[in-house]
């Protein structure tokens, strides 16, 4: 199949999926919910390092079968982490730098990396802002959630997952009674990702044996 017959199956497979917005220069990702699907966009010029991260989870599937986690509507809806069994699901990479100071803000519907404490320990989990959350954008010196993304249809899709009913489970909170799971995620323009190089693993430093 041809670079262009490839582009307009492509094309095609959106528009009969219910968006009208065809492949752009930035990647686009489609994550198939249960419940229906949401289309993001990425914007690699402003989160360079976050978006090479969450393409190549998606590429390796990380995504597939995962659930919304965490879900408190007019705040956010979360995802990357869980089963639907609430087995935990490890990231392959490592924890990423924090790149929350790109400008870009956790205005609703843009995706922002999910962290501990630590700044830079965002590593496979995402949330999906369900309003403008203003006081998770950086502030003087106090580091804030990187956006890196933004939905461009399928926003009613992450509003009726921010309305499911919730529980207390385990030591976590708001967690939907019935699990929506991400059935795939998928990057729908590969031609517009370019990957960033792997960091070199650090050198093996073998310490000398004693002689006794």
């Amino acid at each position: 199949m041809t670079k262009l017959a490839t582009r307009l199956v492509m094309v095609f497979a959106l528009l009969t999926a219910g968006f009208t917005q065809a492949a752009q220069d930035n990647p686009q990702v489609v994550l198939k919910t249960e419940i229906g699907d949401i289309l993001v966009e990425l914007f690699p010029k402003a989160a360079p390092v976050s978006v090479d991260n969450f393409v190549k989870l998606v590429n390796d599937y990380h995504y597939d079968g995962l659930i919304f986690h965490r879900v408190i509507s007019g705040f956010m809806i979360q995802a990357g982490g869980f089963t639907f069994d609430f087995s935990p699901r490890e990231s392959s990479r490592g924890s990423i730098v924090n790149e929350s100071s790109n400008g870009l803000k956790n205005k609703r519907g843009t995706l922002a990396m999910a962290r501990m404490n630590d700044p830079d320990s965002a590593s496979a989990q995402f949330f999906i802002n369900h309003k403008s959350n203003g006081f998770l954008n950086p502030k003087g010196d106090n580091k804030g959630y990187a956006v890196f993304g933004a939905v461009v249809a399928g926003m009613n899709v992450v509003d009726a997952i921010a309305a499911v009913e919730t529980q207390t489970l385990g030591y976590y909170a708001d967690v939907p009674v019935k699990p929506i799971r991400i059935l795939s995620a998928r990057l729908v323009n590969p031609e517009s990702w370019t990957p960033l190089p792997e960091p070199a693993p650090a050198p093996v430093i073998e310490k000398p044996v004693p002689i006794r």
